[in-house]
């Protein structure tokens, strides 16, 4: 009787899942024959797990549209600003190649490393894109280190995002909670909701359109085990455009400009000195790029999480890695962690007040509390920064005194000494800088003249003066290239509004009047 009665629980078992599955791929079926874009990214029925292994983009290989579909294909690219029909014709678990530095693929770490919770947010995502995160996630990690995966709906309006996305996800091997905010709050509030219901030791925050890689996770939780210590994977690129993957470079790390944006730069020479040369060693970045990275649950509650006064996005990479350099913790590219990540030309998102207006209050809030008297910089080359309410910063404040952090200028010459501040500005206006170096530059570009009479150009400063020397004439108010012994001109309709090297003639479209500024030393 005992297994008569267990057969028949079986049965009922395995008939609801028989019955969830039909109801999935009948909504699935109606929703696709739909013509709203907002049901549009859900998967055919062909788009499960088991497609060939020689199929569209397996081992990270671009996918080609027939030339008969190139129009829907570019019609469906505006939904996600993304190729929504190259992804869905992707399996969700599809195979990438290996790209890891040889020296990682023989590396071995703990046993006991501490479990993971990783947490994405979504807004109006694709089901193929999001899913793919999950699937890759799930397959590409050790269960053993995986606590659980947290989808954190920032109020999505497409309904395959609703009950159809937790029907399926209650069907995979690792716990997978998808949670919900009440109304739109952004990046920054929603991945504080998600962290503050994870239970892991560690969080991993993923964007919603990624692609872990083989290995990719020992390495991040091995180094929080050993160290307090921020960690961020290789952020290899998956194309828009074909989704093809491409490995990104070890050689590389985070930076930014003096207008706040983030920036990749080369890895330069004294840390690969600090790492003696072996490039599998984390290299320690100035700056992380914001949408990938775990740290130690703990800790991000001692740092203080995110800056909870920031709207939507924008600033809060710059925010959190200040913070913890200055702080006393220490941020980290782990190169034997490679995770893909589709990178937009465009944002298919609106933001309440304009993506400007929340970027430039984000990044005011950030100049406020943790750049001191160096937040300067940044408002003479972004005027209009001064001009937004960027709220209450008095919380923010004190969590700095309480930790004890230390000074920006601390930041700059032991963290970041490359940072594209010259040590010394004469003059600095909203586009370029007269340096006490006589250069004129703009960020990490430097004007050059390589020829007399000719146009003038930005090009990469060389420090090495030459081309790049200009010397400037207070009372004449010229700007003379020394190398040529020419005068900076304005731009005129001959020269097709470039600006140029001409004979020093003392006309008005060779006057310069540069405004002298007070500001801090670096050094």
């Amino acid at each position: 009787m005992r297994r008569f009665a267990y057969c028949k629980v079986v049965l009922a078992t395995s008939l609801v899942w028989v019955m969830l599955d039909m109801f999935i791929l009948l909504y699935f079926s109606e929703c696709n024959k739909c013509d709203d874009k907002k049901e549009r990214g859900l998967p055919g029925r062909d788009d499960a797990l088991s497609r060939p292994r020689d199929g569209p983009g397996e081992g990270g290989k671009p996918v080609v549209i027939p030339k008969e579909n190139q129009e829907k294909m570019k019609e469906m690219f505006k939904i996600n600003q993304f190729n929504l029909m190259a992804s869905e014709m992707i399996a969700l678990n599809r195979s990438l190649p290996d790209v890891r530095l040889e020296g990682c693929k023989n590396k071995l770490y703990p046993d006991n490393l501490p479990r993971t919770s990783v947490v994405i947010v979504f807004h109006n995502e694709a089901w193929s894109t999001l899913l793919r995160t999950v699937h890759s996630v799930i397959d590409r990690s050790p269960h053993t280190l995986l606590e659980e995966i947290v989808l954190v709906d920032d109020a999505s309006e497409r309904d395959f995002l609703k009950r159809p996305l937790e029907q399926y996800v209650r069907r995979l091997e690792v716990p997978v909670r998808v949670v919900r905010m009440e109304q739109r709050s952004g990046l920054i509030r929603a991945r504080l909701k998600g962290a503050s219901l994870s239970t892991g030791q560690v969080i991993t925050f993923l964007d919603a359109h990624c692609e872990c890689t083989t290995g990719w996770l020992e390495p991040l939780l091995a180094r929080i085990k050993q160290d307090k210590t921020v960690v961020c994977p290789i952020i290899d690129v998956i194309s828009d455009d074909t989704f093809e993957y491409m490995a990104g470079s070890d050689m590389t790390y985070g930076g930014f400009n003096w207008k706040l944006n983030f920036r990749w730069y080369p890895v330069p020479q004294r840390e690969m000195d600090r790492r003696k040369g072996d490039r599998t060693l984390p290299v320690r970045t100035p700056t992380m790029a914001g949408g990938l990275f775990s740290i130690d649950r703990d800790y991000f509650q001692e740092i203080g999480t995110y800056d909870a006064g920031m709207d939507i996005w924008g600033g809060e990479n710059l925010e959190i890695s200040f913070r913890i350099w200055q702080c006393g913790g220490t941020l980290e590219i782990v190169t034997c962690s490679h995770v893909g990540h589709v990178f937009r030309k465009a944002t298919p998102y609106t933001f309440p007040g304009g993506t400007g207006q929340i970027i430039n209050k984000n990044n005011r809030r950030l100049a406020e509390v943790w750049m001191d008297e160096f937040k300067n910089f940044f408002y003479i080359i972004s005027p209009g920064v001064t001009k937004v309410d960027y709220g209450d910063i008095t919380s923010r404040s004190a969590l700095r005194q309480k930790l004890q952090c230390k000074p920006f200028s601390w930041y700059l010459e032991n963290v970041y000494p490359d940072s594209q501040i010259p040590r010394h500005y004469y003059s600095l206006g909203e586009v370029f800088s007269y340096t006490a170096n006589k250069e004129i530059r703009t960020d990490d570009l430097c004007l050059d003249v390589s020829k007399l009479n000719g146009p003038v150009m930005m090009l990469k400063c060389h420090h090495l003066k030459g081309n790049q020397l200009w010397e400037y004439d207070p009372q004449k108010l010229t700007l003379i290239h020394v190398n040529s012994n020419q005068c900076l001109d304005k731009a005129s309709e001959e020269d097709s509004q470039v600006p140029s090297v001409r004979d020093c003639s003392h006309t008005r479209s060779q006057q310069w009047l540069l405004r002298n500024v007070t500001l801090p030393e670096v050094f």
